[in-house]
C-alpha cells in the first residue's frame, strides 16, 4: 500500500488504485477514503453511535441527535452479521478497514485535536453501522413521518372522507377512536439537523438506461444524478477507480464502506434512486403498570434497554428504551396509555447488502446484477445496462410479509397476533423489469408497483421528472452522452404545465399577469414566470391544506418543520388539480385558484435565481469560521424545482437551510470503458488540498469530466 505506483491520482484529483486480489484493491479503496474523507467518516461513526455529546458538544440539540442514534440502536448485533458474511467479502471488509486505519496512523485529522480526541480504529462493525445509516437517514425516515401525519391529522378530527382522498387506497382497516387514544411523543430529533455534523440529508434522484437501439454509438447508455442535500462540504460521494490484473470497476463509494453503490465494471453499468418502500411499521401498545397487552388477556415485560450517553464537561444522562417483539416502544409503559412500536425491516441487515454489492465488481450482465441487487436488505431502485445491449431495472430492500389487505401505512393493534409481520417477501417478486420495448427504462422516485407481483409503494414521489425524460428519450433515436448530459440539467416542469392548465384563463390581464401568462414551464435562473407560479402554487397550498384543512398555525408548521410537502406533493397535487374535493370546503376550484393567484401577483417578480442562493458549509465547522478561511463556499445558485429532471429544492426545516439537488451527476456510454462525471464538491475533506472543491465549478457550469481506466495524468496521492 506504500507503493506510489499502486494507488495514485488522476488530472481531476480522483484516486485510482491497482490491486493484485480483489481484496488488494478494496484495502486500497479504504486507504484513499481514509486519507481523503477521513473526518468524515469518523464524524459519521460518532453520529451513528450516539457519541456525538461525549466527543464534540454537549448541547441539548446534541443529546437529542445522540439519544436518537442510541434509539435506532444500529450499532447493535452487527456480531450476528459479520457472521453471515460470505468469506470473500469478509476478507475484503477486514482488507478495507485495515486500509482505513493505515491512512488514519498516517495522518489523524487535525479536527480530532482541536476537538481533544483520537479516533479508533476502524472495524467491520462501523462498516455495518454506516451500510444501515445510508439506508434509513431521511429516506426511510421520510415515509414513517408521512404515517405520523396521518395520525396527527386523525386526532385532530380531520373527516375520514378528507383523509380517504388525501391518503387513497392505504387506509384500510384504520381504527380512528384506537388511533385517537394513542399518546404521541415529541420527535427525539428532527432529521433535517444531522447533516451539520457529516450524516446527508438524502432524497429523490433520477436514474434511466437506453438501449443500442436508440443510441448513436449502438451500445446502452445510462445516467444517474442522486438528489441529496448539497448545501455541505465535502460531498458524501467519493469517485474511484479500482483495479486488477484483468478487471476494473469505477464509480461512486460513500466514505465507510467498501461498495461501489453506483458506476460500472467493464461489461456493466449500475446506478441508483430511492423507492419509498414502506419498509417501516408501527403497532399500538396498550400499556399498563410497565407491561403491555400481548394478547386479549395476557400482560408482559418490556425488554428495557438503557444507554448512558456521556457528555463533554457534563454530568451523563441514563435513558431507558423499551422494546417488544414489534419494535422500540414511543414512551414509558410506567405511565398507563396507549402507545406506537415502531421497526424499519432493515435495521438489523448489512451481511447480505454487502455481498451482493461486492459481488457486482465481477457481474457481466444486467440479469446477473439484477439477481444481485435484488438482494439489497435496503430499498432501492436499480437501472442497469451491459455490453450485449440489455437493460434493466429491479427494486431492492426487505419488505415485510403482512397479512392480504394491510398496506402498512396506518398502525394497527399490537395485542392482535395477526397483525404482526410473517417474515419478509420473496425479493423475486419485487417489481423489475428486463428489455422493456419502448427501449428505455425511468425511475425517479415515482409509483413503480406495476412493475411486480407485490405493491411495496404505498406512497412515491409524483412522475413529473419520469414523464419529461420520457418524453424526451422518446422522440430521439441518436442519443448520446451528451443528449443524457443536457437532460440532467433540464429545468422543465410538468407539473406547472398540469397546473398552468386550469390556472391560465383566469390569471388577469396585468403586467405580472402576463409575465405568467407567457412562461414556459422553466425554472432557468432569469426565469420571472418561476418566480410568480412558485408564489402561486404555495399560495394554493395555504388556501387549501392551511385555511380549509389543517389549520393556518399546523400547516405552517409542517410546511415549515418537515419535508412532508416537499417529499410526498403528489398526494397534495392530486387534491389541487381535481375539479371537486372535500377540502376545497364551500368554494370552487377556481374561485381557489384566482385567490392563489392574486396573492402571488401582489409582489414584485424577481428572477428565479435571486432567491435560489445557498452556502455550502463545512460539515463541522458549519459556517462558524470567517468566510475568508475557505472552509465555506458560495453563495451558489441552485436551479430548477421539486418536479423538474435537474430538481432543485431549497427550503427552512427546523430553523436549517436544507437542499436537494443533484449532487453527484454520471453518464455511461457502454461503447468507451469511460464514465462522465461531475459533483458538488471535490475529492477530498481537507480544506487546504487543492482537491476540496475541484469539481463544483464544472457541477454548476454543466461540465463533465472523464474518468478513465487509462488517464494520461498521474499525480501523488
Amino acid at each position: 500500500m506504500n507503493n506510489n505506483d499502486k494507488i495514485w491520482r488522476d488530472g481531476h484529483g480522483i484516486c485510482h488504485v491497482e490491486g493484485k486480489t480483489k481484496a488488494d484493491a478494496f484495502g486500497m479503496m479504504g486507504y484513499a477514503h481514509g486519507k481523503d474523507r477521513g473526518m468524515q467518516i469518523i464524524l459519521m461513526r460518532i453520529l451513528g453511535q450516539g457519541r456525538a455529546s461525549e466527543l464534540l458538544d454537549a448541547s441539548d440539540e446534541m443529546l437529542g441527535i445522540d439519544t436518537f442514534f442510541r434509539r435506532m440502536n444500529w450499532s447493535g448485533s452487527t456480531d450476528l452479521e459479520i457472521k453471515k458474511l460470505s468469506f470473500e467479502t469478509k476478507e475484503i471488509i477486514e482488507a478495507y478497514c485495515m486500509g482505513v486505519n493505515r491512512a488514519l496512523e498516517q495522518k489523524t485529522p487535525w479536527e480530532c485535536k482541536l476537538l481533544g480526541f483520537k479516533p479508533d480504529p476502524w472495524c467491520p462493525e462501523d462498516t455495518f453501522l454506516i451500510s444501515r445509516m445510508i439506508g434509513y437517514l431521511t429516506l426511510a425516515q421520510s415515509q414513517g413521518e408521512m404515517e405520523r401525519l396521518f395520525i396527527e391529522l386523525v386526532q385532530a378530527g380531520i373527516d375520514k372522507e378528507k383523509l380517504n382522498e388525501l391518503f387513497p387506497h392505504i387506509l384500510g382497516e384504520a381504527d380512528f377512536d384506537l388511533i385517537k387514544k394513542i399518546n404521541l411523543q415529541e420527535r427525539i430529533v428532527s432529521p433535517t439537523s444531522l447533516w451539520n455534523i457529516a450524516a446527508p440529508l438524502m432524497m429523490a434522484s433520477n436514474n434511466w438506461a437506453v438501449s443500442g437501439k436508440k443510441t448513436k454509438s449502438g451500445r446502452p447508455i445510462l445516467a444517474n444524478d442522486p438528489h441529496l442535500e448539497v448545501n455541505r462540504l465535502p460531498n458524501i460521494w467519493y469517485e474511484i477507480v479500482l483495479k486488477t490484473k484483468d478487471r476494473y470497476a469505477m464509480g461512486g463509494t460513500m466514505p465507510g464502506a467498501p461498495a461501489l453503490l453506483v458506476g460500472r465494471n467493464p461489461d456493466l453499468a449500475w446506478s441508483a434512486t430511492y423507492t419509498f418502500m414502506d419498509g417501516i411499521d408501527s403497532w399500538i401498545e396498550k400499556c399498563k403498570h410497565g407491561k403491555y397487552l400481548c394478547r386479549r388477556d395476557t400482560w408482559e415485560n418490556f425488554t428495557q434497554r438503557e444507554e448512558i450517553i456521556k457528555r463533554k464537561k457534563k454530568d451523563p444522562v441514563t435513558i431507558a428504551f423499551y422494546e417488544n417483539r414489534h419494535g422500540i416502544l414511543e414512551g414509558n409503559p410506567k405511565e398507563d396509555g396507549y402507545y406506537l412500536t415502531t421497526s424499519w425491516a432493515p435495521a438489523r441487515s448489512g451481511a447480505l447488502t454487502l455481498d451482493s454489492i461486492i459481488k457486482l465488481f465481477d457481474a457481466n450482465t444486467v440479469t446477473r446484477g439484477m439477481d444481485l441487487l435484488g438482494r439489497v436488505e435496503t430499498s432501492w431502485n436499480f437501472v442497469l445496462a451491459d455490453k450485449k445491449d440489455n437493460i434493466g431495472y429491479q427494486m431492492s430492500g426487505l419488505m415485510p410479509k403482512r397479512r392480504k389487505g394491510i398496506t402498512g401505512f396506518v398502525p394497527l393493534p399490537g395485542w392482535e397476533e395477526k397483525n404482526d409481520w410473517q417474515g419478509f417477501e420473496n425479493p423475486k417478486d419485487l417489481p423489475k423489469c428486463y428489455n422493456p420495448e419502448c427501449g428505455y427504462f425511468i425511475t425517479s422516485n415515482q409509483n413503480l408497483n406495476e412493475y411486480g407481483k407485490l405493491n411495496p409503494i404505498n406512497m412515491g414521489m409524483g412522475p413529473y421528472r419520469s414523464d419529461r425524460i420520457g418524453k424526451l428519450l422518446s422522440q430521439n433515436n441518436e442519443i448520446t452522452a451528451v443528449t443524457m448530459q443536457k437532460l440532467h440539467y433540464d429545468v422543465y416542469s410538468t407539473q406547472a404545465e398540469a397546473f398552468m392548465k386550469i390556472l391560465r384563463p383566469l390569471i388577469p390581464d396585468t403586467k405580472q399577469g402576463k409575465i405568467l401568462k407567457n412562461w414556459g414551464f422553466e425554472y432557468g435562473e432569469n426565469s420571472k414566470g418561476a418566480f410568480i407560479f412558485d408564489r402561486f402554487y404555495k399560495a394554493l397550498y395555504r388556501e387549501v391544506f392551511g385555511k380549509n384543512g389543517f389549520g393556518p398555525k399546523a400547516f405552517d408548521h409542517i410546511d415549515k418543520h418537515s419535508g412532508i410537502f416537499n417529499d410526498f406533493y403528489i398526494n397534495f397535487d392530486q387534491i389541487l388539480l381535481c375539479e371537486k374535493s372535500l377540502w376545497f370546503g364551500k368554494h370552487t376550484r377556481e374561485n381557489l385558484y384566482i385567490t392563489a393567484v392574486e396573492t402571488a401577483l401582489e409582489s414584485e417578480p424577481e428572477k428565479w435565481g435571486n432567491t435560489r442562493k445557498v452556502m455550502m458549509n463545512n460539515i463541522l465547522f458549519n459556517g462558524k469560521l470567517p468566510k475568508f478561511l475557505g472552509f465555506d463556499r458560495g453563495p451558489i445558485t441552485l436551479i430548477g424545482s421539486l418536479a423538474t429532471p435537474n430538481q432543485g429544492q431549497i427550503f427552512e426545516s427546523a430553523g436549517r437551510q436544507t437542499t436537494f439537488a443533484p449532487s453527484f451527476r454520471m453518464v455511461i456510454d457502454l461503447a468507451k470503458d469511460e464514465i462522465y462525471t461531475n459533483m458538488a464538491g471535490g475529492p477530498s475533506d481537507r480544506r487546504f488540498s487543492k482537491w476540496y472543491c475541484s469539481d463544483l465549478e464544472n457541477w454548476l457550469s454543466g461540465k463533465y469530466k472523464t474518468l478513465s481506466v487509462r488517464p494520461k495524468k498521474k499525480y501523488k496521492l
